[in-house]
């Protein structure tokens, strides 16, 4: 048996050359979007009168056989024939004869791959896409519920201000929006059409791209050969764009671990997202949300693996652009398996919104409602500031909360202090008054959650 490619070579490759040079064990994966593309070339081809009806007729009506044993996957793939295109090739030939050999007419294997990598990033973006809407759904449903559910906020790590716990999970609505728009963005240079760019050059054959393009759903074509064989910037993006998401999810991620500790006490995580230990009994570990923040890291490590191979190539088509796949599909797995947990994990959570609030209840997050309150009695707020520290240090001394010192400290600070001032230091009060467009208020909350519902699916 010889290589489609063979006439002008007289050794044969060993064995295992053939092995390491070989990509059908992961491009296996394209063998729809490669018999999809297949046939709208060939469709094309016959329309423009370079092969007759009937030979794209048996053409057609083989890839249409092979489309059919592939989804049943009946397929046996051979190292030998190297990849997606010539394994195909060899099927075709086996199911009508010589006349396979005409589909790869004016088209090389380099706009043939680029062409089945744009057709399947476009599909996977749409099911990113829907991925996170999901988990968007996930928040928005516990947001509505806890309005008015307060929790310590923070900076550092450290009690900050009190904040809704909606306003909390809305702020992952709102990153995970700005990923959706990236994706839906990125499909503007995923729906083009690399198709009839040949090895690089072009074609002389009378083809028409557009048409190609057309049959195919494309938007868009190349407008040049060399830069369509040779572009991987669509698959970049997208591993730029899902290392942005696994980024947001791993610092969600985080933050359901620290909730659900002893410590927090703020969640209890389903069982079904958890696992035990073999030594310890009682323990119930956040394993489903460590595994996603650390898939985070191989999502980045695709994006930086991708980038160094580009960094050096010149044009037009490398060899070394074969490793443009693994890390691409890895990416989508590891994307598309996140979101689901993620979704189903949110979903079955429970929120102890009772002690979140407890939490707000004992430290000194209210310690800048005080500031406040000094300077809307009309003190600087610069010297609200240094009294309120005082204070504070002061709690600290006598081992005390600012809503437990008596009146008559607080005057003995500042004579502007009334009897309101309790009322103002409730961390329920605090948050409530904060209805700055954005802010943590549950008037603001309402409005945020008003928007992000116009950004999901009808059913949310």
């Amino acid at each position: 048996m010889s290589k489609l490619w063979g006439g002008r070579f007289e050794q044969t490759a060993s064995e295992w050359v053939d092995e390491f040079g070989a990509s059908i064990h992961f491009d296996a994966q394209l063998v729809l979007e490669d018999i999809e593309g297949s046939i709208a070339h060939v469709t094309m081809l016959g329309e423009q009168h370079i092969l007759t009806a009937d030979e794209v007729a048996q053409i057609v009506a083989g890839l249409k056989t092979l489309a059919k044993k592939a989804q049943a996957d009946e397929l046996t793939f051979n190292v030998f024939h190297e990849d997606i295109h010539m394994n195909l090739e060899a099927l075709l030939h086996e199911e009508i004869g010589p006349v396979a050999g005409k589909m790869h007419t004016a088209r090389s294997r380099n706009d043939q791959v680029a062409t089945d990598m744009h057709l399947y990033l476009k599909r996977r973006v749409l099911e990113t896409i829907d991925g996170i809407e999901a988990v968007q759904t996930a928040l928005y449903d516990h947001a509505a519920q806890n309005v008015e559910s307060i929790m310590p906020g923070y900076t550092h790590l450290q009690r900050a201000q009190p904040v809704s716990l909606a306003h909390h999970l809305l702020a992952y609505f709102w990153m995970l929006e700005r990923d959706k728009e990236r994706f839906s963005d990125s499909l503007k240079r995923i729906d083009m059409s690399p198709l009839g760019a040949g090895a690089l050059a072009g074609t002389t054959f009378p083809i028409d791209r557009h048409r190609s393009a057309e049959l195919l759903g494309f938007a868009q074509v190349y407008p040049n050969s060399l830069d369509a064989v040779s572009d991987r910037d669509f698959i970049l993006e997208f591993l730029s764009n899902a290392s942005l998401l696994m980024m947001h999810l791993s610092r969600f991620c985080e933050e359901l671990i620290l909730w659900s500790s002893e410590e927090y006490r703020f969640i209890t995580i389903s069982d079904v997202f958890s696992t035990g230990s073999s030594m310890m009994p009682q323990k119930k570990n956040p394993d489903m949300a460590e595994l996603v923040r650390g898939k985070s890291g191989r999502v980045v490590g695709n994006l930086m693996g991708l980038l160094t191979i580009m960094k050096g190539l010149p044009l037009a088509y490398n060899k070394d652009l074969q490793e443009d796949k693994e890390g691409m599909f890895d990416t989508v797995k590891t994307v598309q398996g996140s979101l689901s947990i993620m979704a189903g994990m949110i979903q079955d959570m429970t929120f102890h919104t009772e002690t979140m609030k407890q939490a707000t209840e004992r430290d000194f997050s209210n310690a800048t409602e005080l500031a406040d309150y000094l300077t809307a009695k009309g003190m600087p707020f610069r010297e609200a500031h240094e009294v309120t520290g005082t204070l504070v240090r002061y709690c600290i001394d006598q081992r005390l909360y600012l809503s437990e010192l008596p009146i008559e400290t607080y005057q003995a600070h500042s004579e502007l202090v009334e009897a309101d001032v309790y009322e103002a230091l409730s961390p329920v009060t605090a948050v409530k008054r904060r209805n700055s467009y954005g802010g943590t208020g549950f008037d603001s909350v309402r409005i945020q959650l008003t928007e992000a519902k116009e950004n999901l699916p009808t059913h949310a």
